[in-house]
């Protein structure tokens, strides 16, 4: 059925919610899973040199942050036996991006988190899951 799954995280609780069910939906079909995550850049303003943060340290933090993500789900995936790789990308349209990797890696599903939010804070926030469901042409199994 699908042999190489894509999970984006955000390190979020509902987003290792996801991670879970990639992994046991990967162990059960003899899958590969590859770890997804995307940071935004660094928010450049004309004021760049006032801001709390330089550069170098926010895109520094973002890829340690990552970088932690990524290990969290490598570790569980090899725990339970899955073959799992990873990567982190900087990106404005997380979406994009994950729609992006997904059709690079030849991934033929695609398995991540909603937080579920309808109404105004659905159409106000937006939703990257949404997003991707929209754009992307592979299978994509929400969980909330």
């Amino acid at each position: 059925m699908y042999t190489h799954i894509l999970v984006p995280t955000d390190g979020s609780e509902l987003s290792d919610k996801a991670t879970q069910a990639a992994i046991e939906l990967a162990k059960r079909l003899g899958a590969r899973l590859h770890a997804f995550t995307v940071t935004e850049p660094y928010p450049y303003s004309p004021l760049a040199e006032a801001q709390p943060i330089l550069p170098q340290e926010f895109l520094d933090a973002a890829r340690s942050q990552a970088e932690h993500f990524l290990k969290r789900v490598r570790e569980s995936a090899g725990a339970a036996g899955v073959a799992c790789e990873g990567s982190h990308v900087e990106a404005a349209q997380p979406w994009r991006a994950i729609c992006e990797r997904a059709a690079e890696l030849g991934c033929d599903c695609i398995v991540m988190a909603s937080h579920g939010r309808s109404g105004l804070a659905g159409l106000l926030l937006g939703s990257e899951t949404q997003k991707v469901l929209t754009h992307c042409q592979l299978p994509v199994l929400v969980v909330r």
